[in-house]
């Protein structure tokens, strides 16, 4: 199924390089188009270089998974991998400069309920918004819909993503039944999740 699938044939790079080269053309295409603008007062050093946008992709990837893994009810590991794996695939041809990154993870996320059928209502997914207040939590429910169109053309409506979390479970069945002398095969599950 994996190899036959758009992850493989779109999403999986030759090598980190290209990946770079993907993110500073992106950031240099949102320089050109504000630069275009014409407006006073913006010039090159009003822009974040590469490497700061790069700061401020890992501390949202970092505050969208705090967000996840504090979900309730609790989010399957399958749901959270796919919301990184949107999160970062958005990001390899837009700016963050562009697009703010909170509206954009919590719509990855969102995303990742449906596409992994992970039911919870839009008012009990913004529910988890602790922060927000009701009216906060309405305005960031109107954003995520909003954003969710843009999310899917972004990822070029490639919205199967094939997570290391099935089989996983594959093996540690397969150990369990094949290998029935090994002591504890399930002791082996937290290293697995960990990596």
């Amino acid at each position: 199924m994996f190899h036959n699938s758009s992850q493989r044939k779109y999403w999986i790079f030759r090598s980190e390089d290209e990946l770079e080269l993907m993110r500073r053309k992106a950031n240099q295409k949102f320089r050109n188009k504000i630069l275009e603008t014409g407006k006073p007062g913006v010039s090159d050093s009003s822009f974040l270089q590469r490497h700061e946008e790069d700061v401020l992709f890992r501390h949202y990837e970092r505050r969208m998974l705090d967000f996840c893994n504090a979900f309730k009810p609790a989010m399957p590991k399958s749901v959270v991998g796919t919301a990184i794996m949107y999160f970062r695939r958005f990001y390899l041809n837009n700016s963050i400069m562009e697009y703010h990154p909170r509206i954009i993870m919590l719509t990855c996320s969102y995303l990742a309920c449906k596409v992994d059928e992970f039911n919870v209502s839009c008012t009990q997914f913004v529910g988890n918004l602790l922060q927000e207040s009701p009216a906060g939590q309405e305005r960031v429910l109107e954003q995520i819909l909003e954003y969710e169109l843009l999310l899917i053309q972004q990822l070029n409506f490639h919205l199967v993503v094939h997570n290391p979390y099935r089989p996983m479970e594959g093996l540690l069945i397969d150990l369990k039944t094949r290998y029935p002398t090994l002591e504890n095969p399930e002791s082996l599950r937290k290293t697995l999740m960990t990596f």
